[in-house]
């Protein structure tokens, strides 16, 4: 066949499938959280403390066509993503900001927005996470104070109290769950002391690791800075900054007397684009993150609308970390932290038994299909392993997911003490 008739022909038969396929009327809209048959393709069971396996109605969300930020369709779930971001963490009132970026990018905003040259801030230092948040305050001009805890434990509350009566602070942090160890705050002893010893001092809590998998009851408690995003307990794949402040933090930054010193992390930027979503009315500062926000917004609708409470959540994360971490303790493994009310419950960091290191266990697990994460905490790097157990991991036990850990990982212990007879 001529060559040039057959490439015409080709062309005539693309041209035809593009008028069948896109010059038709559009479908109506569909709702992504609920309309389905996706099933995500079989792969390694990801058990690190986050990134997170997500459903399949989340990552399919996730797959929403491309659509316009300003219209009034993303708008909407824009705006639902808000309100429900709020009820997660028992806030009538607090102002939640969506912005594209990582879970740092909250320490930037609460760097940028609440503190001005030269005021002081304390962080409170269970591990990595805190020496990262000090730094960060440090790079936008605060005096920064740490008060730091042995590996494994926690600050005391009387040392927060001594530390507030020496000093007058503009904010106080504290990681809710330091991802390097494993190490759970009691963010709500810590805020009780506060109001107590210094009222006006802000609460600002990383909870990166914790949102979605441990309690935090913002008002009551009275927290005024929640910083998380988006790919841990709240089951969506990386790249949405969550940060959620009080009516209290608003007004701290709304009364600041210098600039605020950023740009894209600048409340004076965002507010007014959170508060045009929320009242379904698009609005643009910087394009968000579209398929994310769908994403987001079916696994917050899973979260607060599904068949599972917030609270037979919140005891779904406690009854999984009791099992996985009692099956580790029978088989030989330490947990780093010191005890049970300081441990996490959407993960587990464990020390190596005697005479084994990371490539006795890591890599074996690996060819099981179980991806875990090595140790990050500087002073213990070499010593131990994280294992996440969050999110539908734990809330949809028909999966088996830490029964398939917990096996996995009595059988790497085995072939491992094996090779060392």
């Amino acid at each position: 066949m001529n060559p040039n008739i057959s490439f015409k022909r080709s062309l005539r038969l693309s041209q035809a499938r593009f008028r069948f396929f896109v010059l038709q009327k559009s479908p109506p809209a569909r709702n992504m959280s609920t309309e389905h048959k996706f099933v995500q393709a079989p792969h390694k069971l990801l058990v690190i403390p986050g990134p997170i396996e997500v459903t399949d109605e989340v990552l399919y969300a996730n797959a929403h066509p491309s659509m316009s930020h300003m219209s009034p369709d993303f708008a909407s779930v824009f705006g639902n993503c808000i309100r429900m971001t709020r009820n997660i963490l028992y806030s009538k009132d607090a102002q939640p900001f969506l912005i594209a970026g990582s879970g740092t990018l909250g320490w930037d905003q609460v760097s940028a927005n609440l503190l001005e040259p030269n005021e002081n801030a304390l962080v409170l230092n269970c591990g990595y996470f805190a020496d990262s948040f000090a730094d960060c305050l440090q790079t936008y001009g605060a005096k920064v104070d740490q008060l730091k805890a042995e590996v494994g434990g926690t600050v005391k509350e009387s040392d927060i109290e001594v530390a507030l009566k020496s000093k007058k602070y503009k904010l106080i942090t504290v990681t809710h769950v330091d991802t390097s160890t494993a190490v759970l705050s009691n963010i709500k002893g810590v805020a009780e002391v506060v109001r107590k010893v210094s009222p006006d001092t802000l609460v600002v809590v990383d909870a990166v690791c914790s949102v979605a998998s441990e309690e935090i009851q913002m008002d009551s408690w009275g927290i005024d800075v929640v910083v998380t995003a988006s790919q841990k307990g709240l089951g969506t794949p990386p790249g949405l900054s969550i940060l959620v402040a009080s009516q209290k933090a608003i007004k701290v930054f709304e009364n600041r007397s210098t600039p605020v010193r950023a740009y894209y992390a600048s409340w004076k930027k965002w507010l007014p684009i959170m508060k045009a979503y929320e009242g379904n009315s698009a609005a643009y500062f910087a394009t968000p993150p579209v398929n994310l926000i769908y994403a987001y917004h079916a696994s917050l609708a899973q979260i607060t609308q599904g068949s599972v409470s917030l609270e037979e959540r919140f005891a779904a994360h406690k009854d999984a970390s009791r099992r996985f971490k009692k099956a580790a303790e029978e088989l030989g493994f330490k947990g780093v932290p010191l005890s049970e009310n300081a441990s996490a419950n959407g993960m587990t960091a464990l020390y190596y038994p005697d005479g084994l290191v990371a490539s006795d266990i890591i890599p074996r697990l690996l060819k099981k299909d179980i991806v875990v994460a090595g140790g990050l905490h500087a002073s213990i790097k070499d010593k131990y392993f994280r294992v996440g157990h969050m999110g539908v991991t734990v809330v949809d036990p028909k999966r088996g997911d830490i029964d398939n850990v917990i096996n996995a990982l009595t059988e790497t212990l085995r072939e491992a003490k094996a090779t060392k007879v």
